[in-house]
């Protein structure tokens, strides 16, 4: 498994690890100065969207889970209440700025948008810049079902701090893309995932124990699959697998109502704006399309 994920991440990258360790960068701020740095990989800047936090709370926080500490980073309209809750799940390169402005994009949306650190107890995905050890070190040994709870408790912090755990949902980028599809079959409280580009199958084992394709009948949210026609990790078939998984699973409403949106000439990771894969077209049709299901699915 994670042979074929190292080779997926590397064919977005120019170069070798020697060469992303060179391109690093560590002391990018978001606009409230607090302290994500961008990731160990290659960015380019001149691309990078930059989203304002004017008019938003934004920040890092942390919260407890079962004695373990888990830092978050947060952004939601200022001073509103009862808001709609979004998880924000990490690419495989953790909780930095990218994914800090992701949350401050579905803030200025309306949202109170969280990404909590699901590497915590790991690692720090930020001090690599070897992706096989990255894997090896920290991916590898991260449980699904800890990021499971993780995930809970960051729902309960946001129902204690100005959202409304009636209104939930997930969506997640690579990584996070496969957790959404997981988290989806977990809560009951999730109204609605959006998936970018997360693996549909894999082997099992006891840290990922199922996979979303094994968990196609089980969904108790519609899932909007948002993938890339010239993904190199992620051949279509798998994607056609999943559709048929979930057209067979007949008396599952959330299965049911899924759906795909294939992006033909988009590589792995499109959404990335500070990365060479970024492709501007599709990024923003995902994100709007993001917005649109949630809304439909009465998140908005």
């Amino acid at each position: 498994m994670f042979d074929a994920l190292k080779s997926q991440v590397n064919s977005l990258l120019p170069g070798s690890s020697t060469e992303a360790g060179a391109t690093r960068r560590t002391a990018l701020k978001t606009a409230l100065g607090v302290g994500y740095a961008a990731t160990a990989m290659p960015i380019m800047a001149q691309t990078a969207i930059k989203t304002p936090a004017t008019g938003l709370a934004a920040g890092e926080g942390i919260f407890d889970v079962d004695g373990s500490t888990v830092p978050f980073y947060y952004a939601a309209p200022e001073g509103k209440k009862n808001l709609p809750i979004v998880l924000v799940v990490q690419e495989i390169f953790g909780v930095h700025e990218y994914i800090a402005d992701t949350c401050r994009r579905f803030a200025k949306a309306g949202y109170l948008a969280i990404a909590p650190d699901l590497y915590a107890r790991q690692g720090d995905a930020a001090k690599y810049t070897d992706i096989g050890k990255l894997l090896a070190e920290v991916v590898s040994k991260v449980p699904d079902d800890q990021v499971m709870g993780d995930l809970d408790a960051a729902v309960a912090w946001a129902g204690e701090n100005g959202g409304n755990v009636k209104k939930v949902a997930v969506t997640g980028f690579c990584w996070g893309g496969r957790i959404t599809w997981l988290y989806a079959a977990h809560s009951k409280n999730v109204k609605a995932g959006v998936a970018w580009y997360g693996r549909l199958v894999g082997a099992s084992n006891a840290v990922n124990p199922k996979h979303p394709l094994e968990l196609a009948a089980s969904l108790k949210a519609p899932v909007l699959g948002l993938y890339g026609g010239q993904d190199g990790g992620i051949p279509l078939t798998t994607v056609n697998e999943m559709k048929e998984a979930l057209a067979a699973a007949k008396g599952n409403a959330a299965a049911q109502a899924s759906e795909f949106v294939v992006y033909p000439q988009a590589p792995h990771a499109f959404h990335a704006d500070y990365r060479p894969s970024y492709r501007k077209d599709a990024a923003e049709d995902g994100f709007a399309r993001t917005l649109a299901w949630f809304k439909t699915k009465g998140m908005a």
